[in-house]
């Protein structure tokens, strides 16, 4: 049984998602403010986190921030009324795991936070990669570039991973979005586009200044080795 932390100011919707939630086997615990969530989440890490971006003293997206800060492989489902792009590339940009605009069939939610979960399994120790200056631990989920520690939100994670299987190799954005996001695209779904970005910033170019992760046009992304 998966613990799921809803943080939402919709009280009655909590109720709803938590009666729904549960029968679909979570363990569902809910906070109303930004406050009460940190405090929550300074005592117990959940499994995964439900969040609202409108929240009544303060914003979803700064909660977000120390969310990545002090959790970064910590799956964060966005849950919001403001479903424009620009709320949704926001979010994803912080490192929100995936985004829903309210209102959302509760179906959609559990199948998208079944997908976060099932990617959240822990590989098998030992599984190591090493291109050049950067070394990838499957098994935490963490890479190194030179002697610095560089933090991965899961998607981020598993879009490296699922590169560097392949160095110098493209990977199809669709199968790329099924190992990392656990769905397929949808039409003007810029959700995996936004988490490469977000990669990209955070590995740098390499010594020799070319970018370590690049498109190719028609056929997905690929790691250069």
């Amino acid at each position: 049984m998966s613990d799921l932390l809803l943080i939402d100011d919709d009280i009655e919707l909590c109720e709803l998602l938590t009666r729904w939630l549960t029968q679909e086997g979570f363990q569902v615990s809910a906070c109303h403010d930004g406050n009460s969530a940190r405090n929550t989440l300074a005592k117990q890490t959940p499994d995964a986190v439900v969040l609202d971006v409108m929240l009544p003293d303060g914003s979803g997206l700064e909660l977000l921030k120390q969310l990545r800060s002090d959790h970064p492989e910590l799956p964060v489902l966005m849950l919001s009324a403001r479903g424009e792009p620009l709320d949704r590339i926001l979010g994803l940009e912080l490192g929100a795991d995936d985004y829903l605009a309210k209102p959302c069939d509760p179906r959609e939610l559990t199948a998208r936070l079944r997908a976060v979960l099932r990617r959240s399994v822990p590989a098998l120790p030992g599984n190591l990669f090493d291109l050049g200056d950067l070394h990838y631990s499957q098994a935490r989920g963490t890479v190194t570039l030179g002697e610095h520690d560089v933090p991965l939100t899961l998607s981020e994670s598993r879009i490296l991973e699922a590169l560097l299987q392949r160095p110098g190799e493209p990977v199809d954005k669709q199968q790329l979005a099924q190992l990392a996001l656990g769905r397929k695209l949808t039409l003007y779904d810029r959700s995996l586009d936004m988490h490469v970005s977000n990669l990209r910033k955070k590995l740098g170019p390499h010594s020799d200044g070319r970018q370590r992760i690049l498109a190719l046009r028609s056929r997905g992304y690929y790691y250069s080795a």
